[in-house]
């Protein structure tokens, strides 16, 4: 690759072994094969402006792919990126819809997809995708999990949508479709939730965990909670908001959590949906390079995508 691309980094070539890094077997397209690994990236502050958050996270995916270039391959064989679905100014809506196609061409041709945000607006033109793939003509095809791990719950009902509301646009969506989906949050912080938010998560129906309940010594618990909810579910889209790590490993989110949930936790969270062999879809939203410290967001980010497109 080129330098203008993020996809440079260190070459290992000349020692024996398999010394092979992610920007030496990536690939970009949408060619992919059916199993392959593959990113997408949404660079979107839209839904942050609007939801008086710091913009920023438009850059996240290329910030994202700096950090995973030189990670080595191990497993994979290869990596598509699909580049990035863009949203200019404010047309929050016409790019959450460019997304949801384009995730949907890449869930039909096989992909083993992850896509980097953008805001959490991500979400709702991710779902749109999903739900396109999994329920095509609104067809019945087994009950999905919206699995997020946020300080947020991201329930706000007022419109036009913004990154507080696309799981309320989500469910609102399944219940006029008549689809079955089930929301549940992990990391949520009471400090970050109005009662009216939680108020509305009861209201759907939402299984969810705070903060204080997803440190390291909570993990076994956790991780039992997870388990009963893939045994009730047939598909996992697992939605990752950045701003659930501590500020201390993830100062450049759009808001920063002073608490936070270790990141040994949320990856360890991330390998059982992973294993389940039920997951469809992958999101990292929130990550905002322009207040990154020594890359450290970057690293975490890089580290929780890497471990998702491990085959």
């Amino acid at each position: 690759m080129t330098q203008d691309t993020p996809w440079h980094g260190r070459d290992d070539s000349a020692e024996a072994g398999d010394t092979r890094r992610l920007h030496q077997i990536v690939r970009m397209g949408e060619a992919v094969q059916t199993g392959a690994a593959a990113l997408l990236g949404f660079a979107s502050d839209a839904g942050v402006a609007r939801n008086h958050g710091r913009p920023g996270a438009r850059r996240g995916p290329e910030a994202a792919r700096r950090a995973l270039a030189s990670l080595p391959a191990h497993d994979l064989q290869a990596l598509w990126d699909a580049g990035d679905v863009a949203c200019e100014g404010d047309a929050l809506e016409t790019a959450q819809a460019a997304l949801g196609a384009r995730v949907t061409r890449l869930l039909d041709g096989g992909a083993r997809l992850v896509v980097i945000g953008g805001g959490h607006e991500v979400a709702w033109g991710d779902f749109q995708g999903l739900r396109e793939h999994l329920y095509p003509g609104g067809r019945k095809n087994g009950r999905l999990l919206v699995l997020n791990l946020d300080a947020h719950f991201d329930l706000r009902s007022s419109r036009p949508g913004n990154s507080g509301t696309p799981f309320d646009q989500i469910l609102q969506d399944a219940t006029e479709r008549h689809l079955p989906v089930r929301y549940a949050c992990l990391g949520v912080s009471r400090l970050g939730n109005t009662p009216a938010l939680y108020e509305r998560a009861r209201h759907h129906g939402v299984h969810w965990a705070e903060d204080t309940e997803m440190q390291e010594r909570h993990l076994d618990a956790r991780l039992a909670d997870i388990d009963r909810l893939l045994a009730d579910a047939d598909h996992v889209y697992l939605t990752i908001d950045t701003d659930v790590l501590p500020a201390s490993i993830a100062p450049g989110v759009s808001a920063p959590a002073p608490y936070g949930v270790p990141l040994p936790v949320i990856e360890a969270c991330a390998r059982r949906v992973k294993a389940s062999g039920k997951l469809r879809l992958a999101d990292i939203a929130e990550f905002n390079p322009e207040h990154d410290i020594d890359s450290h967001t970057a690293r975490a980010v890089a580290r929780l995508v890497w471990t998702l497109l491990q085959p």
